[in-house]
């Protein structure tokens, strides 16, 4: 973006923490820090450069150094936010982990990283201890809430912060530099590092001004936690690289209170998960008319595709308009989506960013016409695009074709040049030799009434090839019957096609799904035949 790289200098917490105090944003409110108990506290741009520099100059007399990688394993704090900035202003790498994760998540992911140092709170320790011994590369853990050190490897961080000076000058960062390694749950191996560099914050800064639309003076809240790319490209890094004003909430969600916030703050521009958003439709109307949300412009979603019916009840309900916006943890930022002065075409995924071009290719490697579904693939170059999985270069190259970016994910373009998603690569669905996408079955079957959350999978049928099974959990107080299962059936048939009718129900008491809210459909598909579910790590509580 214009004027947002001086002197050639792309780190990103520099850009995010000096370059906005140079900007004479010193005094600005960087972060409203809202605790689970609802105590407040405000973070100005001026606190977060001196913090974060504190950070650098604490790593830097540990020998932590560039290239090191440093993972943070804690609640989402301001703290978190402190640290994550000092690991890239001294050119380390940052590892953000979920609060939740177990003993074997921790491990995946320290030891293939060769994490050197992390930042935790004592109540975690326990977990640390047990893997430790298999973790030669992990030096010292640095404990938020111990007053004096430990031991020579387990120190505390305030002890350490008594010590450590408010100044620290950056070193000039280049693009290629890496920054952040996200990990991402496979279904059969150990989650894969995908690694970014320092370049990304133009992508980052770019998308957030003009797709999520927001303006200097605005209020802006994503409720994605920092574990997961969304809460730190849109949690962290766009509205910091832009001198916006964000909210952070340490709770959890809670309806009445995520209303509070977006009443009490005056939020403008909100960012959210699907999930959250269909959890809201099924509280009862008199909750939202005790909230005036005047203030509120934009609301938009990420994590999987937006059910048209999501987007209707909104209309209705809140009268409010929500864009669904398009990503991957590879992509770093948004590719394709909805957004204010853009129809919405509820269902579809938007067109691409301006900077982006995306195809839809067949197996070989050709373009299709519209209308047809195929690959959906991005050519290569935006500045957030992933540069490797870490340790396995091999399956980076497989990404790869002819200079595009394979998503693993089935779409179409339609003849006005939205795109629409049928289901990952592995969800789609091939009955009696047609192809049937999940998310379409699924977003006819919540246009019921009685419909809570549905997952939709394929599994093995010696006739069809592959059957379609919809996972339903019922509303409170209902119960299933022969008349509601023919409801339903008739339901996809007459919405979708007769090709996608559901020929089994299961009716489960939760929809499994991961902490960006997307439905984890190869699970549902584990429980249904057997198998082993794969990595589990990210899996919502």
């Amino acid at each position: 973006m214009e004027n947002l790289i001086n002197g050639g200098q792309y780190n990103i917490a520099h850009i995010c923490t000096r370059q906005q105090c140079e900007a004479g944003r010193t005094d600005k409110i960087a972060i409203r820090w809202i605790s689970p108990t609802f105590e407040h506290k405000g973070y100005t741009y001026g606190s977060l450069e001196k913090a974060s520099n504190q950070v650098a100059n604490l790593l830097l007399s540990l020998e932590i150094s560039s290239g090191d990688r440093v993972f943070t394993f804690l609640p989402r704090s301001p703290e978190l936010i402190f640290f994550f900035l000092g690991i890239l202003k001294i050119q380390a790498v940052a590892g953000v982990m979920f609060s939740s994760f177990g003993e074997d998540a921790l491990l995946d992911r320290l030891s293939d990283s060769g994490a050197c140092l992390l930042f935790t709170r004592k109540s975690y320790l326990r977990k640390i201890r047990s893997i430790w011994p298999q973790l030669p590369r992990l030096k010292k853990v640095i404990v938020i809430d111990l007053p004096e050190d430990e031991s020579n490897t387990i120190l505390s961080y305030s002890k350490l912060l008594s010590q450590a000076s408010e100044t620290y000058l950056v070193p000039l960062t280049s693009p290629e530099t890496p920054s952040v390694l996200h990990y991402t749950s496979g279904s059969t191996g150990r989650p894969k590092g995908v690694q970014h560099v320092h370049r990304s914050i133009l992508s980052q800064a770019g998308t957030f001004r003009e797709i999520l639309n927001v303006r200097d003076d605005d209020i802006f809240w994503c409720t994605a936690d920092p574990g997961w790319v969304t809460g730190v490209s849109y949690g962290i890094v766009g509205p910091l690289s832009q001198g916006v004003t964000q909210i952070q909430y340490g709770g959890n969600f809670q309806a009445e209170a995520w209303f509070k916030i977006l009443q009490d703050e005056k939020v403008n521009v909100w960012y959210s998960a699907p999930t959250a958003l269909r959890m809201l439709m099924q509280e009862e109307a008199g909750l939202y008319q005790k909230f005036a949300l005047s203030h509120l412009r934009d609301i938009f979603s990420v994590g999987e595709p937006l059910n048209p019916a999501v987007i209707d009840w909104f209309r209705r309900v809140l009268h409010k308009e929500i864009y669904d916006t398009w990503f991957q943890t590879e992509t770093g930022t948004i590719m394709i989506s909805n957004h204010p002065g853009l129809p919405i075409r509820p269902g579809s995924m938007g067109k691409p960013y301006k900077q982006i071009k995306a195809v839809i290719l067949d197996e070989m490697g050709s373009e299709v016409p519209d209308m047809e579904q195929g690959r959906l693939c991005l050519k290569t170059g935006w500045p957030s695009m992933f540069v490797t999985y870490l340790n396995h270069a091999d399956q980076y190259r497989n990404k790869f074709k002819n200079d595009y970016y394979d998503t693993g994910d089935v779409a179409y373009r339609d003849h006005d040049g939205y795109f629409w998603f049928v289901g990952r690569g592995d969800d789609v669905i091939n009955s009696s030799g047609h192809l049937v996408g999940p998310f379409e079955i699924e977003s006819a079957l919540l246009e019921l009434d009685e419909v809570a959350e549905v997952g939709v999978i394929g599994a093995p049928d010696e006739l069809v090839y592959e059957k379609v099974v919809a996972f339903i959990r019922l509303k409170p107080n209902l119960h299933w019957s022969r008349e509601l299962e023919l409801k339903l059936r008739l339901q996809v048939s007459n919405r979708v096609s007769t090709n996608a009718t559901p020929q089994e129900f299961r009716i489960i008491d939760t929809i499994p799904k991961n902490k960006s809210g997307k439905i984890m459909r190869r699970v549902l598909k584990s429980w249904y035949t057997g198998q082993a579910t794969g990595d589990i790590s990210t899996l919502e509580e």
